[in-house]
């Protein structure tokens, strides 16, 4: 079958998505995406979100004779997109391989294709096309800010249709893409990925952004939160929250990330940690305390250093112990950007789906890991694994006496109860923040509002 090259030339755009260059091809000749689709042979069928509709992140795969086709219909030679899109070379086994095939297409998700998917910018778009359609392509995290025309790109992959947050009354936003630049230099020159250093970087303030809730002397994350939301996040701040939030803490993410990779800031944990006479990190600690200078928060570093088993204590713990020359866990060998995947950071995808099954089915028992630290839900659900072997030798698989494992059960028991109560205190907490009626809450727990209060009160008091 031959195909005659397209009439209208519709180039591709760097890391654009091969889904929406044909979106494009179509819009450019006046069809509806489907009849355009129709031209390839599809082996299986679009992803969609939980809730119905398309996927934005959806992707494309194309056999040899699709490619081939695809460059015809936009009239641009094979190499050119090759260079602009990731996905044009990727295989897939059930598309046929032989030269004489029909062309096939195979729909994938963006993420798992080539990396993190973004919507593009329209203006942008607009200017290098003369049309302003909507574009998807494929952009790490720290590259989402438009500068010419102020704009955070959102993430593609979440059921939302937001596209982009105006950032023009935020220029520290701005500017940060720009500073971005030079702190991925200095990474490489230290022998580091930038890649890496974003990710521990973003894992580290994401952390703060949840805890910032509770300080009081938090201002200037709320008024960004303000401006993103269009002057208004009061009516729906829980999802504001989760809208934006890269967009809005990301000039603390790349100063933390230019301040782990200045080796004066390593040498001050160095010099809490007692150097030559090891002691435990203190409260008020230089390393931290600077830290919190360096993100324009001078009262940040006693919250910041007695902040356990976070990805900021575990970098200073591995800096820590390659200065000592001591050993770390087996196979990563103290390396200071391994970010370990309890300290991961929520996309936004997955803090939206958590919402949305939360409204629907408030106090459901699964949503209280949404609400808890992710290294207390390792203790948590440890302690009751631990609790559950101990109960199996009980009930008559045990390798002792058993009093002895009935004692151990009752201790196990015992802690995993404390740990799921400080679990359920904390989401009821979440829950009274995000405006519930006290009333709700108590009524998910079987207790009375006042009850509920107090226990509350009396854990905050107690700095639970």
């Amino acid at each position: 079958m031959t195909h005659h090259p397209g009439l209208l030339r519709t180039a591709p755009l760097p890391g654009e998505t091969t889904s929406s260059l044909i979106c494009r091809i179509a819009s450019r000749y006046g069809l509806e995406t489907k009849a355009l689709r129709s031209c390839w042979h599809w082996r299986n069928y679009q992803p969609g979100h939980d809730g119905g509709g398309a996927r934005a992140d959806a992707e494309v795969l194309l056999n040899a004779a699709g490619r081939q086709l695809l460059a015809s219909l936009c009239g641009v030679k094979d190499n050119v997109l090759a260079r602009a899109l990731p996905s044009w070379e990727q295989e897939d086994g059930k598309l046929p391989a032989e030269e004489d095939a029909v062309p096939a297409a195979a729909w994938r998700i963006g993420g798992a294709v080539a990396g993190p998917v973004a919507f593009g910018c329209r203006l942008c778009a607009a200017r290098r096309t003369g049309t302003a359609v909507r574009v998807v392509r494929y952009a790490p995290l720290w590259s989402r800010v438009c500068v010419r025309h102020g704009r955070w790109l959102q993430d593609a992959d979440a059921d939302q249709p937001l596209e982009h947050l105006d950032l023009r009354d935020l220029p520290e936003v701005v500017q940060a893409q720009r500073w971005w630049a030079g702190v991925a230099r200095r990474a490489v020159r230290a022998g580091a990925d930038p890649e890496r250093v974003f990710a521990l970087a973003h894992a580290v303030v994401a952390r703060w952004w949840e805890q910032a809730l509770h300080w009081e002397r938090e201002t200037v994350w709320p008024r960004r939160l303000h401006q993103v939301a269009g002057r208004d996040a009061g009516g729906d701040l829980e999802r504001w929250r989760i809208l934006g939030r890269d967009a809005i803490v990301y000039p603390e993410v790349v100063a933390v990330a230019d301040a782990l990779l200045d080796p004066a800031m390593a040498h001050l944990a160095w010099l809490d940690s007692g150097a030559g006479r090891p002691q435990a990190l203190p409260a008020d600690g230089t390393f931290c305390r600077r830290l919190g200078e360096r993100v324009g928060r001078p009262w940040l570093g006693p919250l910041a250093a007695t902040d356990y088993g976070g990805p900021l204590t575990s970098w200073m713990g591995s800096v820590i112990r390659l200065r000592r020359g001591a050993g770390g866990l087996p196979g990563y060998d103290n390396d200071p950007w391994w970010l370990r995947q309890e300290h991961q950071s929520a996309t936004m995808a997955g803090q939206l789906r958590v919402l949305g099954k939360e409204k629907k089915a408030p106090g459901s028992g699964r949503m209280w890991r949404a609400a808890v630290p992710a290294e207390q839900r390792t203790l948590i659900t440890r302690a009751i694994e631990s609790a559950e072997e101990q109960l199996l030798q009980l009930r008559g698989v045990q390798t002792g006496p058993t009093a002895d494992v009935a004692r151990q059960l009752l201790r196990n028991l015992r802690h995993s109860a404390g740990l799921i109560d400080n679990a359920w205190k904390r989401t009821a907490l979440v829950a009274v923040n995000a405006g519930v009626p006290w009333e709700e809450v108590a009524q998910w727990a079987d207790m009375s509002p006042d009850a509920l209060m107090n226990m509350l009160t009396a854990s905050q008091e107690d700095g639970g």
